[in-house]
C-alpha cells in the first residue's frame, strides 16, 4: 500500500508557474493526498488553485518569506494525517510523472527518513542549479555528481525534497526568523545533529530556477563566495550566514566568510559591497537583524 503524501508548497506572485507546477503534481504516478499550498503574494492565486484537484489554499497577508510559508505549509502538511511531506516551491517542477514515486521507492529501499532529487536548470538538464562539492570543488555538472548514485548526508532543500511527517516532530519546522536564504541550510544542520537518516538521489530530478551568477571565485576553483543579485537577497543572506555561524559554532565557515568576503571585495575595491556585507554579516554573527519585513532597511 502506497504511503499517504502531502504536498507543502509555497507560492508568491507567480500565477503561471504555480498551474505548472499544481498540474505536474497532480500528474504523478504516485498519487498525492492533498496539496497544502499557502500564498503570500501581492496578488491572491486561489483562482489557480481553485482548477486543481485535492489544493489546501491557505491565505496569508503578510509575506512570510520562503522560511514562514514553508513552516505553515509543512504543519498544514503534517496536520493531514500523511505519512510523508514532498516540499515544493512555486517556480519548482517535478522532472517526470515518476519523481514521487522514485523518492517514495529510494526511500523506503535505503531506509531514509529525507530524500531529496538533484535540482536542474530550466532548459538545462545537464547542469544543476546548486553546486555540490566533490573533492574540495564546486560543480554545477549534473554527470559529475550523477555517477556518485546517492550522497549520503548531502542535499539541496527544500525544493522536491520528501521528508518523513515525524521528522518535522524531532527537528522542528523552518526558522521563519530567517525568513529567506539560509532557512534550508539551518534545516540541514538540524538534521545532521538529529541524527537524521537523509541524502539526495541521483535518479530523478526536479527542475528551479539556477543562480550560476551568484558564484564568485576568488582565490581559484577552491575558495569562492556567494553573492546575491539584489540587496533585499544579499542582506539576508549575509545575515543569516553570520547567524547560522553563531547559533552552530562553524568556525570554519567563520574563516572561510570572513576571508572569502574581503577578498572578493578587496579585489573589486568596492567599498560599500563591503560594508553592506559586514552590517549585515556582524548584525547575524551578534543575534541581531531580526525584524518584520516592513522594518528593514537594504
Amino acid at each position: 500500500m502506497t504511503p499517504r503524501v502531502a504536498v507543502a508548497a509555497v507560492t508568491f506572485d507567480r500565477p503561471k508557474e504555480l498551474a505548472v507546477l499544481l498540474s505536474a503534481i497532480n500528474a504523478q504516478t504516485a498519487a498525492v493526498d492533498t496539496i497544502c499550498l499557502v500564498d503570500s503574494g501581492t496578488t491572491p492565486a486561489r483562482s489557480i488553485a481553485a482548477g486543481h484537484a485535492n489544493v489546501d489554499y491557505v491565505r496569508s497577508e503578510a509575506n512570510l518569506g520562503g522560511a514562514g510559508g514553508f513552516a505553515l505549509a509543512a504543519l498544514k502538511a503534517v496536520a493531514s494525517g500523511a505519512r510523508w511531506i514532498w516540499m515544493m516551491d512555486d517556480d519548482a517542477e517535478p522532472a517526470d510523472p515518476e519523481c514521487l514515486a522514485t523518492l517514495l521507492r529510494e526511500a523506503e529501499a535505503r531506509d531514509l527518513e529525507a530524500v531529496v532529487p538533484l535540482v536542474t536548470a530550466p532548459g538545462k538538464p545537464d547542469r544543476l542549479s546548486f553546486f555540490f562539492r566533490l573533492d574540495g570543488k564546486v560543480t554545477h555538472d549534473r554527470a559529475e555528481v550523477e555517477q556518485l548514485g546517492f550522497l549520503p548526508n548531502d542535499g539541496h532543500f527544500f525544493n522536491g525534497a520528501l521528508i518523513r511527517s515525524d521528522v518535522f516532530f524531532k527537528v522542528g519546522l523552518p526558522d521563519m526568523r530567517l525568513f529567506i536564504r539560509g532557512d534550508e541550510v539551518d534545516f540541514t544542520l538540524r538534521l545532521r545533529q538529529a541524527g537524521i537518516r537523509f541524502g539526495t538521489v541521483t535518479t530523478t530530478s526536479i527542475t528551479h530556477p539556477h543562480a550560476f551568477e551568484e558564484t564568485q571565485h576568488v582565490f581559484g576553483a577552491r575558495w569562492h563566495v556567494i553573492v546575491p543579485e539584489s540587496a533585499f537577497k544579499r542582506y539576508y543572506y549575509y545575515r543569516n550566514r553570520g547567524y547560522l555561524i553563531r547559533r552552530y559554532f562553524r568556525v570554519k565557515s567563520l574563516v572561510a566568510d570572513v576571508g572569502g568576503y574581503l577578498g572578493y571585495f578587496l579585489q573589486r575595491r568596492d567599498l560599500p559591497g563591503l560594508m553592506s556585507w559586514a552590517k549585515a554579516f556582524s548584525a547575524g554573527l551578534r543575534g541581531k537583524g531580526f525584524a518584520p519585513l516592513e522594518d528593514q532597511k537594504f
